[in-house]
């Protein structure tokens, strides 16, 4: 989400870091800070859930009690998934590597 202040004069723009209107954390997708990101190996996963547990970022998606998918819009790359799972069905892999990584959306 960001603010279009083209044509604006400078006393018409928001002064920064004021909230002006409502929103929630799913307003503000951050997987473009990633550099690196989680993959998933299903021929390894036990569905533990531990990644699900200890994602700061709620990026990783279960369903009925079995991992599912990544939420790509929400993780940052942080590893912590990967560093926990006890069957290294999680590996990171850089960024770049994929189709529609950060650096072909610039």
């Amino acid at each position: 989400m960001t603010a279009n202040n083209e044509g604006k004069k400078w006393s018409e723009i928001p002064i920064g870091g004021v909230v002006d209107r409502p929103g929630s954390s799913e307003d503000y997708k951050t997987g473009e800070w990633r550099d690196s990101r989680p993959i998933h190996i299903p021929e390894k996963c036990i569905n533990c859930m531990i990644c699900w547990s200890v994602c700061p970022d709620c990026a990783v998606v279960g369903k009925d009690g079995d991992f599912k998918e990544f939420n790509y819009d929400y993780c940052k790359g942080c590893g912590v998934c990967a560093e926990e799972c006890p069957v290294d069905a999680i590996k990171m892999e850089e960024e770049g590597d994929f189709p529609n990584s950060v650096e072909e959306k610039k």
